[in-house]
């Protein structure tokens, strides 16, 4: 777009709830990496077999409603993950991580979008393939490592 000469990219918003809509988020323009976690920390978040998460720099996130609840645990991998919910639904809604690699980022837990066509473009990478369970499989295309 072209304003007074100058060119202005436009930003996406990108927004996300709860299962009850009770916390909502949004962010602005692209994550920075879109994976799926295999690692046994995020089964248990999940209740599934592993998460889908936007990494989305923590400058371009905000919470727009309501009052999120943390929960800090040590990795099985040494860095410490603290994982964002709502109080009323339980939903996992982000999660951050001491990892260096993963400072300065906020997890979006992908299943959160309101926007459910972003989840069309799939993932770059798959993480902790290790424990990825066998009857899963793996993807082709992306990058895939043992640990983060």
């Amino acid at each position: 777009m072209q304003v007074g000469g100058c060119s202005i990219e436009s930003v996406t918003t990108t927004t996300g709830s709860c299962l009850c809509n009770a916390c909502t988020y949004a962010y602005t323009g692209s994550p920075a990496l879109k994976a799926i976690c295999h690692c046994i920390s995020c089964r248990k978040i999940s209740g599934g077999s592993n998460t889908v998460n936007y990494a989305v720099p923590e400058g371009n996130f905000s919470v727009t409603g309501g009052s999120p609840k943390s929960f800090s645990k040590d990795h099985e991998y040494g860095m410490v993950l603290t994982v964002f919910f709502c109080p009323d639904c339980g939903s996992t809604l982000w999660k951050e991580a001491t990892a260096e690699q993963l400072k300065g980022f906020k997890l979006v837990q992908a299943g959160t979008l309101t926007e459910s066509e972003k989840l069309d473009d799939g993932v770059d990478a798959e993480f902790y393939t290790t424990t990825r369970v066998p009857w899963l499989v793996a993807l082709s295309g992306v990058d895939k490592r043992a640990e983060f």
